[in-house]
């Protein structure tokens, strides 16, 4: 009975066999369900995956030109009288390397990662909303260079003050490990983002002392977003032929290259004021500044003009891979997201 009771038992019209067989898979050619829809068609929004879009174009950005972000922000804080980095900028790079190695390169990066995230995501959805809500007369319509100027200033002050406390934090944190005379040794445990947060919160006046500087910073940032945009969107077009509406990447990498680059030089005295307010009460650097026409007036008196221009040679380096990989992560990441709307019926997806 053995011997016969296994053949019927592999024998595929058994109802044993039946049993036993695997469920059914499901049909991969079945519409997606509602919520899938609806989820892409959420995602698909022009703000939506403009403000994705912005974050991953921040945080592309940031990483690949940290080395020189931070080089930038040690330059910029030397004052009179101190040259622990008044070196070329491959000098100063293979400093940092010997002392710290990768990490010093990466250092604030975290931070800055995440502070950059929200604030680019914030700074190209309000962009966009502004520009499609407020400034546009009908959708798609085309905006002046001016109105460009004014929408991105708006979208720039908007992204700086919902993420300045992580700002001032990133710069107090690519200070720490520095070998500046000034700080004296340093410790054996560098304070994290949210202790150096919480000590400036507790010790340096509250909420005022996250926003320490945040003037010359919003007077920076409102005509540097500005023109980075308008120059921006006015260069595509140039370089787009007429009727070409996706430009390859190589024309957004030079587009966002050139507008970041003149944003830059334009308003980089406002970001040096910036770094300096943030750390104006860290003991040892050595400055006081008591407003902005003080701190210009001393600049200039001790370190002459180009005091105001401290660092710019790293910024410039940094603005091409930057400004090019910020532009063409944002329209690709953009672009994918807003590929994703359902057309028509369930079965065109």
């Amino acid at each position: 009975m053995s011997a016969v009771r296994g053949p019927q038992l592999q024998t595929p019209s058994s109802p044993a066999a039946n049993n036993a067989m695997p469920a059914p898979k499901p049909d991969l050619a079945s519409p997606p369900s509602d919520s899938f829809v609806a989820l892409r068609e959420k995602v698909s929004q022009p703000v939506i995956a403009a403000f994705c879009a912005g974050g991953v174009a921040g945080a592309v950005s940031r990483t690949v030109v940290s080395p020189l972000e931070r080089l930038k922000i040690l330059m910029q804080v030397q004052s009179a009288g101190r040259e622990a980095y008044k070196l070329s900028v491959g000098q100063a790079l293979a400093k940092m390397w010997r002392e710290e190695g990768w990490r010093g390169f990466m250092r604030g990066n975290g931070t800055n990662c995440i502070r950059i995230v929200p604030y680019s995501a914030v700074q190209f959805s309000s962009y966009n909303f502004y520009k499609r809500n407020i400034f546009a007369s009908h959708p798609g319509a085309e905006l002046a260079p001016v109105t460009r100027l004014i929408c991105g200033g708006a979208a720039g002050i908007t992204s700086v003050f919902l993420t300045y406390p992580l700002d001032i934090v990133r710069t107090r944190l690519s200070i720490q490990s520095a070998s500046f005379a000034e700080l004296g040794k340093k410790p054996q445990q560098l304070p994290g983002m949210w202790a150096t947060l919480v000590h400036m919160f507790k010790t340096e006046g509250g909420v005022s002392a996250l926003y320490r500087g945040i003037i010359p910073t919003v007077a920076g940032v409102a005509p540097y977003v500005g023109l980075n945009f308008m120059v921006y969107e006015s260069v595509r077009q140039y370089l787009t032929p007429d009727g070409d509406k996706n430009p390859s990447a190589g024309r957004k990498l030079l587009a966002g290259a050139i507008s970041g680059a003149v944003a830059q030089t334009c308003t980089y005295p406002f970001d040096v004021l910036r770094r300096r307010f943030q750390i104006n009460t860290m003991s040892g650097m050595g400055y006081q500044y008591k407003s902005i026409t003080d701190a210009v007036r001393v600049i200039v008196t001790h370190e002459g003009v180009r005091g105001l221009y401290k660092g710019i040679v790293p910024n410039l380096l940094k603005v091409a891979p930057s400004m090019a990989s910020s532009w063409l992560s944002f329209e690709m990441t953009r672009d994918f997201l807003a590929g994703l709307k359902p057309e028509g019926d369930a079965e065109s997806l």
